[in-house]
């Protein structure tokens, strides 16, 4: 593996990708759908983080949504597989499709 000399903060990756960042944060939130230490948590402060991603992390997620968005019915098969707020999930697919 090689040393990671740099990571993205969620915010900046979702506005790379053009993605809401509430998907990006429901997607990382579990630690198990990207690879091990593809997520960073960042201290802030004494109580505080912040979600930063590694080149291979962003990668990942690229290529994680690229595929659920083949069709209509995989997309929102991955939103209701992976984020857990039916709120968000209902906003989402109220959106027109990439």
């Amino acid at each position: 593996m090689a040393t990671v000399t740099h990571v993205c903060t969620l915010d900046y990756v979702a506005r790379m990708l053009g993605e809401a960042p509430e998907l990006l944060e429901a997607i990382v939130y579990n630690d198990d759908n990207l690879s091990y230490s593809a997520i960073i948590s960042v201290y802030t402060g004494q109580d505080d983080t912040v979600t930063a991603l590694t080149d291979d992390g962003i990668d990942e997620l690229k290529d994680m949504l690229r595929d659920a968005r083949i069709t209509t019915e995989t997309w929102h098969q991955f939103l209701d597989d992976f984020v857990d707020d039916a709120e968000l999930v209902a906003r989402i697919k109220a959106q027109s499709p990439r």
